[in-house]
């Protein structure tokens, strides 16, 4: 086991005695002798005994030493020392003598596993504050702080503190989440999405602390998720498109940006309701939210959460339009309620108004996917009163989850999806079938014309996409950014990320970016790393003004390695030192060029084919290795490496191809080849329901990356591309057959460490099975190998 703290924040000997006090480990009437002081923290940290016997009893449970169990310690009367005091606190934080660490060399195993050790001798009173500071804020091996754990135990309950209550600069877990209100209102928006001649009212969840009842205003997280309000998933099925169709010829385009560039037009919205009266409470409320396990965390720390799922959802008025200006301007609407500049009402036809009085309106969005999504979109507004969204694999641009360089692209494991599909999925308003049916027909026609808009034929970008686009937007930022992503997320590919951070470079915000080795998961249930702690370090800063130094103890980049489980490491960018290029010969990835040209054919035999359609996987394996993709795919290897290297960035192909037809599509993957246990990309689950949130409150299973069995080979990276959209997404470009044309693409951005000995493979092929449509075209591709290289980014 290896823990890995980045948001620890160490304190002077004052500061630390000065939360101590506050949080009732010390008192007046606190030993001075530092063996004695010690047991009093121990005794203070029994929760479940209330006597001299019982306590002492309970202390022959630990070793003091590999020979000597703590009770016999105790009535010793020998002195602490530092051994000792880290052979217990080991223990506390459960790890396992001979297990997890060997006693004998305790100070040594502690600091591997991570352990922070507070240096000097253990003889004096200060010495035994500090380090029993330092032990609070330690991480235990089952993924929270030890304070954190005696808090989930009950510590506060005979321990009252001020709340908020702050300790080594984050919010504890001091509130009576079984007291939490929940009331819901509806947020007025600036939209009339269903043209219906009245102003859009959107239903909004809220969870918050019953102290908010005496006066008490806090902060507020926002998880802005169109899923909230449950989905559609039959309606979805019926509209997703079939992929096993042709790749289109398009004819030839000199379109420009400036052609298909998003506009907005002016729109007349009716005038906003006539107030009837005033409200200070909701007169609806609400059993069980569709929650996220983060938000839960926060609440029992003195957080209101809030779940907002937008226009076209169930309970709340318009029509869902997936990722469009008007999706942002209602999310934004939830949080000008909550900073106190928009109206809410109690209900949808009383017109009676109410306040966010609770709120100190300060707000943080939350939340992975389509959630993340919209809080970056939210971001680009400038909207008064959000503080920093946390943006967990997000989409930056949807052109670039549902198409790519010219292709219709799905995200992984949903081939056919689209944004119409998605928009009927999401639009659970359907699940009220009397509201539904004021708007039923208006929505089915818009869905008609998404489709039309969203263009599956040719797959160009155009001003429906544009539209979806937020990275022009990027600039306009005013909030700061916490950004987490899965280097190996095929749904919201890393491209998404990677953009995002590219365009925040010139932003004057503080952004953080979290890369991780897994897909399209949270990841705020890893003992590994402290997450929760980051970001309660972060939220206790932005959002309650707690001087923490979080934007200066944070690292710009933290990510995972690959090469090793439990293994973080902080970056200061994503981008590479050097590059080093590789040229395409036959079979070989070569440091000198080659000459001669290679082909390959897309079309697969019928049973071949119809198999890979049905079994995505075994087309995926077979793709790499010998046997019956042989002649329809170009793969070649490096020899194995002399060194290490580590790649750190976008990697990019040069190809100088050819295609049989007047159309065609190139798909590349780069690819670690060389037998070794890897990470596996979906974390094992290790205690389920092991991670309590807070006293008596919800839990989330313990998970972590472990190393899978034995393979050959790993996916590093991939790339996709339209041979007619070599210039750009929407310029069409010719394409004549048999002609070669040059192509210039750079893969999806990765960190990855390739030991000694491996090898570097680079495979070519046209149809990608899991992404692609899946027309079985017999197109011949003919790669000029003297013109064609991979070019790798270098990172230290």
């Amino acid at each position: 086991m290896k823990i890995n703290q980045f948001g620890l924040k160490r304190v002077s000997f004052d500061e630390a005695k000065k939360e101590l006090l506050a949080a009732g480990f010390l008192a007046s009437d606190s030993p001075q002798d530092a063996t004695k002081l010690w047991f009093r923290f121990l005794r203070k940290s029994f929760l479940n005994v209330h006597d001299d016997s019982s306590f002492i009893n309970k202390l022959g449970n630990f070793l003091a030493d590999e020979e000597t169990d703590l009770a016999t310690f105790y009535r010793s009367g020998d002195s602490l020392t530092k051994e000792i005091f880290y052979t217990v606190g080991m223990q506390l934080l459960e790890f396992e003598p001979a297990i997890d660490f060997e006693p004998k060399e305790v100070l040594a195993e502690a600091e591997k596993i991570g352990v922070p050790l507070f240096a000097g001798e253990f003889a004096s009173e200060e010495t035994v504050i500090e380090a029993w500071y330092l032990l609070l804020t330690s991480h235990t091996k089952n993924g929270l702080n030890y304070l954190d754990k005696l808090a989930s135990e009950g510590y506060y309950e005979n321990n009252p503190v001020s709340k908020p209550f702050f300790f080594n600069g984050k919010a504890q877990a001091v509130f009576d989440t079984t007291r939490l209100i929940r009331e819901v209102v509806y947020v007025e928006a600036p939209l009339d999405t269903d043209k219906d001649g009245k102003r859009d009212l959107l239903k909004l969840e809220i969870l918050r602390p019953t102290e908010t009842e005496a006066g008490l205003q806090v902060a507020t997280l926002f998880t802005a998720s169109p899923y909230s309000q449950g989905v559609n998933g039959p309606a979805g099925e019926e509209l997703t498109y079939d992929v096993n169709v042709p790749l289109k010829r398009k004819e030839p385009t000199k379109t420009t940006y400036a052609e298909i560039q998003y506009k907005p037009e002016p729109i007349e919205l009716p005038a906003e309701r006539e107030v009837s009266g005033q409200a200070t409470h909701a007169t609806e409320t609400f059993s069980l939210e569709n929650n996220h396990s983060l938000n839960d965390f926060f609440l029992a720390r003195g957080f209101a959460v809030v779940y907002g799922a937008g226009i076209g959802t169930r309970d709340s008025d318009g029509i869902q339009t997936c990722g469009s200006v008007e999706q942002t301007t209602a999310m934004a609407a939830y949080i000008e309620w909550l900073a106190g500049n928009r109206r809410a009402f109690t209900n949808r036809t009383d017109n009676i108004e109410i306040k966010a009085w609770w709120s100190n309106k300060k707000v943080a969005m939350t939340g992975k996917s389509y959630l993340g999504t919209l809080a970056t979109a939210c971001a680009t507004r400038q909207v008064e009163g959000l503080e920093t969204i946390i943006s967990e694999a997000a989409i930056s641009n949807w052109y670039q989850y549902y198409r790519d360089n010219g292709l219709v692209i799905a995200p992984g494991g949903f081939p056919g999806e689209d944004a119409d599909v998605l928009a009927i999925e999401t639009f659970s308003k359907m699940r009220n079938a009397g509201d539904y049916l004021h708007s039923k027909n208006f929505f089915l026609d818009y869905l008609k014309e998404m489709a039309e808009l969203q263009d599956r034929k040719m797959g160009n970008y155009n001003t429906f996409w544009d539209e979806r686009n937020y990275l022009p937007f990027i600039k306009d930022i005013k909030c700061d950014v916490v950004m987490v992503h899965g280097l190996n997320d095929w749904n919201v590919k890393p491209r998404q990320v990677a953009d995002l951070w590219d365009a925040l470079k010139e932003v004057p915000v503080a952004k953080k970016l979290i890369l991780h080795q897994g897909q399209h998961i949270y990841i705020n249930n890893m003992p590994s790393l402290d997450f929760q702690d980051m970001m309660n370090l972060w939220l206790s800063h932005k959002l309650y003004g707690v001087e923490n130094n979080a934007k200066e103890l944070l690292p710009d980049i933290v990510y995972q390695k690959n090469t090793a489980p439990e293994t973080w490491t902080a970056l200061d960018d994503w981008a590479p030192v050097s590059e080093k290029v590789y040229y395409l010969a036959e079979k070989v990835l070569s440091e000198t060029n080659a000459t001669g040209s290679v082909t390959f054919n897309d079309r697969l035999p019928k049973e071949q084919y119809e198999s890979y359609t049905k079994n995505v996987a075994l087309w995926e394996k077979e793709l790499k290795t010998v046997g019956p993709m042989e002649n329809h795919r170009y793969l070649a290897k490096t020899k194995g490496l002399d060194q290490a290297i580590f790649l750190n960035g976008r990697p990019k192909v040069k190809i100088k191809v050819a295609s049989s037809s007047d159309l065609g599509m190139l798909s590349f993957e780069l690819i670690d080849f060389g037998p070794a246990k890897r990470l596996k990309p979906v974390p094992d689950v290790l205690v389920p329901h092991g991670l309590p949130l807070g006293r008596n409150w919800r839990e989330d299973n313990l998970v972590e990356f472990k190393l899978g069995t034995e393979d050959e080979c790993k996916l590093i990276t991939r790339g996709h591309i339209n041979l007619q959209n070599r210039e750009n997404a929407w310029k069409v470009d010719d394409l004549k057959a048999n002609e070669f044309v040059e192509i210039e693409l750079s893969l999806h951005p990765t960190m990855y460490h390739l030991p000694a000995g491996r090898q570097i493979g680079l495979v070519v092929y046209g149809t990608d099975f899991g992404m692609t449509v899946r027309g079985n075209q017999d197109i011949m591709y003919t790669i000029d190998l003297a013109a064609s290289q991979l070019i790798l980014p270098i990172g230290e």
